[in-house]
Protein backbone atom coordinates (compact mmCIF):
# COMPACT_ATOMS: atom_id res chain seq x y z
CA UNK A 1 0.00 0.00 0.00
CA UNK A 2 2.83 2.29 0.87
CA UNK A 3 4.44 2.05 -2.07
CA UNK A 4 1.41 2.08 -4.47
CA UNK A 5 0.61 5.66 -2.45
CA UNK A 6 4.17 6.69 -3.64
CA UNK A 7 3.83 6.50 -6.94
CA UNK A 8 0.72 8.12 -6.50
CA UNK A 9 2.93 11.39 -4.92
CA UNK A 10 4.80 10.54 -8.07
CA UNK A 11 2.02 11.24 -10.75
CA UNK A 12 0.68 14.19 -9.13
CA UNK A 13 3.38 16.11 -8.68
CA UNK A 14 4.34 14.87 -12.75
CA UNK A 15 0.55 16.44 -12.84
CA UNK A 16 1.44 19.38 -10.78
CA UNK A 17 4.29 20.48 -13.65
CA UNK A 18 2.24 19.78 -16.54
CA UNK A 19 -0.66 22.10 -15.71
CA UNK A 20 1.60 24.93 -13.59
CA UNK A 21 4.72 24.84 -15.84
CA UNK A 22 5.02 26.30 -19.29
CA UNK A 23 8.68 25.09 -19.81
CA UNK A 24 7.38 21.61 -18.70
CA UNK A 25 4.81 21.15 -21.05
CA UNK A 26 6.99 22.72 -23.75
CA UNK A 27 9.74 20.11 -22.98
CA UNK A 28 6.68 17.45 -22.81
CA UNK A 29 6.09 18.41 -26.60
CA UNK A 30 9.77 18.43 -27.78
CA UNK A 31 9.90 14.70 -26.07
CA UNK A 32 6.82 13.29 -28.35
CA UNK A 33 8.46 15.57 -31.54
CA UNK A 34 11.56 13.50 -31.02
CA UNK A 35 9.97 10.09 -29.84
CA UNK A 36 8.24 10.71 -33.26
CA UNK A 37 10.66 11.53 -35.53
CA UNK A 38 12.68 8.07 -33.64
CA UNK A 39 10.19 5.79 -34.23
CA UNK A 40 9.96 6.92 -37.86
CA UNK A 41 13.42 6.90 -38.55
CA UNK A 42 13.90 3.73 -37.21
CA UNK A 43 17.20 4.80 -34.78
CA UNK A 44 18.97 1.96 -33.46
CA UNK A 45 18.63 0.60 -30.03
CA UNK A 46 21.94 2.62 -28.59
CA UNK A 47 20.67 5.93 -30.56
CA UNK A 48 17.07 5.22 -28.64
CA UNK A 49 19.28 4.97 -25.38
CA UNK A 50 20.70 8.63 -25.91
CA UNK A 51 17.50 10.08 -26.12
CA UNK A 52 15.95 8.41 -24.09
CA UNK A 53 18.43 9.69 -20.81
CA UNK A 54 18.29 12.97 -22.62
CA UNK A 55 14.48 13.17 -21.88
CA UNK A 56 15.02 11.72 -18.57
CA UNK A 57 17.73 14.33 -17.56
CA UNK A 58 15.75 17.35 -19.41
CA UNK A 59 12.81 16.37 -17.46
CA UNK A 60 14.13 15.51 -14.10
CA UNK A 61 16.29 19.07 -13.96
CA UNK A 62 12.90 20.68 -14.38
CA UNK A 63 10.95 19.35 -12.06
CA UNK A 64 14.11 19.81 -10.01
CA UNK A 65 13.68 23.23 -11.10
CA UNK A 66 10.20 23.34 -9.92
CA UNK A 67 10.23 22.04 -6.81
CA UNK A 68 13.48 24.20 -5.54
CA UNK A 69 11.00 27.36 -6.72
CA UNK A 70 8.24 26.29 -4.38
CA UNK A 71 10.37 25.31 -1.01
CA UNK A 72 12.47 28.97 -1.75
CA UNK A 73 9.18 30.53 -2.03
CA UNK A 74 8.21 28.93 1.24
CA UNK A 75 10.89 30.10 2.96
CA UNK A 76 11.16 33.28 1.25
CA UNK A 77 8.11 34.85 -0.43
CA UNK A 78 9.58 38.13 -0.57
CA UNK A 79 12.31 39.06 -3.29
CA UNK A 80 15.87 38.10 -2.21
CA UNK A 81 18.63 38.53 -4.17
CA UNK A 82 20.28 34.87 -2.70
CA UNK A 83 17.08 33.47 -3.81
CA UNK A 84 16.83 35.09 -6.99
CA UNK A 85 20.60 33.72 -7.48
CA UNK A 86 19.25 29.61 -6.67
CA UNK A 87 16.46 30.10 -8.59
CA UNK A 88 18.87 31.22 -11.80
CA UNK A 89 20.91 28.88 -10.91
CA UNK A 90 18.54 26.18 -11.12
CA UNK A 91 16.85 27.39 -14.32
CA UNK A 92 20.56 27.68 -15.78
CA UNK A 93 20.81 24.46 -15.00
CA UNK A 94 17.56 22.96 -16.87
CA UNK A 95 18.77 25.36 -19.56
CA UNK A 96 22.12 23.29 -19.91
CA UNK A 97 20.28 20.22 -19.74
CA UNK A 98 18.18 21.11 -22.98
CA UNK A 99 20.63 22.66 -25.05
CA UNK A 100 23.10 19.44 -24.38
CA UNK A 101 19.97 17.42 -25.21
CA UNK A 102 19.13 19.35 -28.18
CA UNK A 103 23.01 18.84 -29.87
CA UNK A 104 22.32 15.23 -29.11
CA UNK A 105 18.69 14.96 -30.84
CA UNK A 106 20.56 17.17 -33.81
CA UNK A 107 23.97 14.62 -33.96
CA UNK A 108 21.47 11.49 -34.14
CA UNK A 109 18.55 12.76 -36.09
CA UNK A 110 20.12 15.09 -38.95
CA UNK A 111 22.08 11.88 -40.51
CA UNK A 112 19.21 9.43 -39.67
CA UNK A 113 16.75 11.96 -41.63
CA UNK A 114 19.42 12.72 -44.77
CA UNK A 115 19.64 9.13 -45.41
CA UNK A 116 16.01 8.36 -44.95
CA UNK A 117 15.29 11.79 -47.61
CA UNK A 118 17.90 9.87 -50.11
CA UNK A 119 15.66 6.32 -50.11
Amino acid sequence: MKLIRSFGYALSGLKHCFTTQQNFRIHVLATGMVIGAAAWLRLTSWQWIALCICIGLVTGAEMLNTALEKICDHVQPQQHPQIKQVKDIAAGAVLVFACISLVTALIILIPSILDHLKH
